[in-house]
Parts: structure tokens; C-alpha cells; sequence
């Protein structure tokens, strides 16, 4: 497996785009399979969702620090233990 591949690709009037057959081939990309799509400043990143990769976590963490800072605030929320109680109640 090589470890870079450059190929060019166009972008069609609905805005898709084909993933060569040698690359899906090599990554084993299905029909129906998720893509992971990052964007960062000019730049995209497309990769097989699942784990992220530990290139992009190093090139993303200031904004994987901030995502999981923010979800904390939501998440850790009082009144919804409120919620929860009321439901627990109705089962």
C-alpha cells in the first residue's frame, strides 16, 4: 500500500463527487459506507468514518478540545435530572 495517492476529481452539478475505484478498492469503501468530511480553512480531509485517525487529531485537537468542552456543558446540565426523574416516575 503506497502511502500517498494523488487523484483529481470532479465535482458534479449536485455537488458529488466520485471516489476513484482504486481507492475504494484499497479502503475498502462500500455503497452506503459513512465518510468522515473535515474542513479546515481551504483544505479537506476525507476519510472512512470510525476512528479518527491520530494525523487528525493532532491537526484537529484545539477544535476536538472545544467540541467536547462544549457537549460537556450541554450534557452536564442539572435541570435535566429533572427529566429524568419525571420519566423514570411514568415507567
Amino acid at each position: 500500500m503506497r502511502d500517498f495517492e494523488l487523484k483529481t476529481v470532479k465535482v458534479s452539478q449536485k455537488g458529488q463527487i466520485v471516489i476513484p475505484r482504486s481507492i475504494q478498492k484499497e479502503l475498502k469503501i462500500k455503497r452506503g459506507d459513512e465518510l468522515l468530511l473535515v474542513k479546515k480553512g481551504k483544505r479537506i480531509l476525507l476519510e472512512k468514518s470510525g476512528r479518527l485517525t491520530s494525523q487528525v487529531k493532532d491537526e484537529f485537537k484545539d477544535l476536538l478540545v472545544l467540541a467536547e468542552h462544549s457537549a460537556k456543558k450541554l450534557w452536564d446540565n442539572k435541570e435535566d435530572e429533572i427529566w429524568n426523574e419525571y420519566l423514570k416516575d411514568k415507567k
